[in-house]
């Protein structure tokens, strides 16, 4: 479906963002991978699944290596056609005793990276298809952009943000070829979360196994983690041309977080 397409997933060295690439590239996208930690086994899995892949290790807090990143994208590729902005880092503490340093990391990580990236790759979206405009703009929000938590202030704050960039996005492109929707996951077992897991075991002397069930019971009905495939198959959805009308969209995949 997707053969001849080029995908940029940010923060897709591991957990979602990963997830996210190996399903386009199961259907031909070449992908271009972002983030830290280790590259090469990341890049091993999808060139096995028979696509080119390249890699490019911008900090997604600088406009700077954003702007490098999508340049070296199109230099590889041709051009963007699919770009999932999905990086994202976390800190949890009351507003009063948040570090102004963690909050600024954190949205420019988790909401200005979505801007640049996006205003970088739009113009060559828009003029794909002969002019009628070809692309998919994929944001990975969460159930927090919906709703909020407890000491999780700048993460809230950025994930709203990332909904309402989208919806701004789709609108200013709702004649176009163009799309831009949001995916807006519950708990989503990746490093990440399972830090949280891990400090809640800590803090309450519990067995993991323990703390993962009061983790998904105090906010997720299904009581299970939502896991990175299926947000690949809910991406390539939003990819597909069943999804041409789908502009602007907050989809949540919370196990009924966001329906209490």
């Amino acid at each position: 479906m997707l053969k001849g397409k080029t995908a940029l997933v940010t923060g897709s060295t591991s957990g979602i963002g990963l997830g996210i690439a190996k399903a386009l590239a199961q259907q031909g996208a070449n992908i271009v991978l972002n983030g830290f930690g280790d590259a090469e086994g990341p890049q091993r899995e999808i060139a096995a699944l028979g696509v080119q892949v390249a890699y490019h290790g911008a900090d997604m807090s600088q406009p700077a290596e954003i702007e490098a990143m999508v340049a070296f994208a199109a230099q590889r590729f041709g051009q963007v056609d699919i770009l999932v902005n999905n990086a994202g880092i976390q800190h949890v503490a009351r507003v009063e005793n948040f570090p102004p340093e963690r909050w600024d990391a954190i949205i420019a990580i988790n909401l200005s990276s979505a801007f640049h990236a996006t205003r970088l790759a739009l113009p060559a979206m828009l003029a794909a298809n002969g002019g009628k405009g070809w692309g998919r703009i994929i944001n990975v929000a969460s159930v927090h952009g919906l709703v909020a938590s407890a000491e999780k202030s700048a993460y809230v704050a950025a994930k709203h943000g990332v909904v309402g960039l989208t919806k701004v996005t789709a609108l200013e492109n709702a004649t176009t070829g163009v799309t831009c929707n949001a995916i807006c996951p519950g708990w989503v077992l990746t490093p990440l979360v399972q830090k949280q897991v891990d400090a809640k075991a800590q803090a309450l002397k519990l067995s993991n196994a323990e703390a993962t069930k009061l983790l998904l019971g105090e906010k997720e009905p299904s009581l299970q983690f939502t896991t990175p495939e299926e947000l690949g198959a809910l991406a390539l959805f939003l990819c597909s041309p069943a999804a041409d009308n789908v502009r602007g969209v907050a989809w949540n995949m919370d196990g009924g977080w966001a329906a209490q």
